[in-house]
């Protein structure tokens, strides 16, 4: 059999986020965030579901603990519910909802394992969003206040730091399709949000930078990989457009200090711009130690006029590696992904934040067999492996995720877990791939 074997630092991990795992969104005084109101919206999420309960982490933090032990992962992923601190978004802090996070990083760290912390992952505290969000730079101000006592609390403890997870699905999903939370349909507003949530990431790693916090920190961004169904310019521009829209848009301004023309230009074509003032580009542009990836799927592109954006028209690649949301399987993407983001930024360290299979597993007689999640993430090492042979600075790799969470808008209609949440009792049971990717990280080497 052919194995890869990957670098022996090389971080293993899994990951989560506070609204998707922990429940408890009326305990020890959380505030409502922007996904507790979305929820509420008919239609807004399937089957009419929410976060209110999700996996009850925030009650079984002990039995989660115990699973990541056992998985013998090096690393975990996680979130701060930025509402559980500041209910209302503004400078009282509210020390219950502190408590849960210290137990959770301090029991991390009794056991080895190394807490990756996310400020981020969308759960706006919804008394911001009443004052228009991240529509309004004092939003901007608030985070950065937020991090910074994350920062004094956790220092020496937590050592990496993700400011925000996807800005492209606050901005884009959030504010101009209207899948996320808070649910808007506004192009410009969706701009608007976009450049102030970089805004806030410039400002907060100049507040780590000059509160001399000791570790690293740095963004996540979701990639696709967009590949051109022909050599036809029309068809190769088109998917050059739909991959900058998530990649360049976001991380041109971090490292150069200024955004993709050619995105600029089409947007202009909407009569659509950033809300640039004098000090922004400059704000932006601050130095990162690390980028975190996710990526799932990927699709040919070819160009249609009038088709979203950017004129281009995603394809499946084939019916019989599509998940149970439709996500192709195309591992070949990310290596793609990571070898052009290198040479448009040059080798810095990149973490794979989320990467995972979608389906709906059952739990029969204690087991759940999900071969084709191992072989989903088989796939995804080895194009990883491919990668780092190739210079790419990959330094860890995290699951999504430890268990089946509250997936946004798809509720619990579907899991990318490595352990099956019983939704009527919330027993957790391992799957096969719980037990694959023990062994995995064990040895330090994949059989293919």
């Amino acid at each position: 059999m052919p194995f890869i074997t990957l670098p022996k630092d090389f971080l293993w991990g899994v990951a989560t986020a506070a609204y998707q795992v922990e429940g408890g969104t009326k305990l020890d005084g959380r505030g409502p965030s922007i996904w507790d109101q979305f929820c509420k919206r008919p239609g807004a999420v399937m089957a009419g579901e929410s976060g209110d309960e999700a996996c009850d982490s925030y009650n079984r933090l002990k039995d989660d603990i115990s699973l990541l032990k056992e998985l013998g992962v090096k690393a975990y992923r996680f979130s701060i519910a930025w509402p559980r601190i500041f209910p209302d978004g503004g400078t009282v802090k509210n020390e219950a909802g502190l408590r849960y996070y210290r137990e959770l990083v301090g029991s991390l760290l009794e056991e080895g394992i190394e807490p990756v912390c996310t400020l981020y992952h969308w759960d706006l505290p919804q008394a911001l969003q009443d004052r228009g969000g991240w529509n309004n730079r004092a939003t901007i101000t608030a985070f950065v206040h937020y991090a910074e006592e994350m920062f004094k609390e956790f220092n020496g403890k937590i050592r990496k730091w993700i400011t925000f997870n996807e800005m492209f699905c606050t901005a884009f999903l959030g504010h101009y399709m209207g899948m996320h939370a808070p649910g808007e349909q506004d192009l410009q507003l969706a701009v608007n949000v976009a450049h102030h949530l970089l805004l806030a990431h410039g400002r907060t790693v100049q507040a780590f930078r000059e509160g001399g916090c000791k570790g690293e920190i740095g963004l996540v961004i979701n990639m696709e990989w967009v590949e051109p169904y022909s050599k036809r310019e029309m068809d190769v521009q088109a998917c050059c457009l739909e991959r900058a829209w998530m990649k360049e848009w976001y991380l041109d301004p971090v490292f150069k200090g200024q955004y993709p023309a050619t995105v600029l230009e089409q947007l202009k074509r909407h009569e659509v711009a950033p809300p640039v003032l004098d000090g922004d580009l400059t704000g932006m542009n601050q130095t990162v130690d690390f980028i975190g990836i996710n990526y799932y799927t990927g699709f040919h592109g070819r160009y249609s006029k009038g088709h979203g954006l950017f004129d281009c028209e995603k394809l499946h690649f084939t019916a019989d590696r599509m998940d149970v949301i439709d996500w192709a399987a195309y591992p070949e993407g990310l290596y793609y992904s990571l070898v052009e983001l290198t040479e448009r930024y040059g080798p810095v360290p990149i973490y794979i934040t989320e990467n995972g299979y979608v389906s709906s597993d059952k739990a029969a007689d204690g087991k759940v067999h999900d071969q084709h999640r191992i072989d989903y993430i088989k796939l995804h090492l080895a194009q990883l492996d491919r990668a780092i042979a190739d210079g790419v600075r990959v330094s860890g790799y995290f699951s999504w995720s430890l268990m089946d969470v509250f997936e946004w808008n798809y509720g619990y209609t579907c899991g990318l877990g490595l352990v099956h949440i019983d939704r009527q009792t919330l027993a957790r049971t391992k799957k096969s791939s719980y037990y694959w990717y023990q062994k995995t990280i064990s040895n330090g080497w994949v059989e293919l």
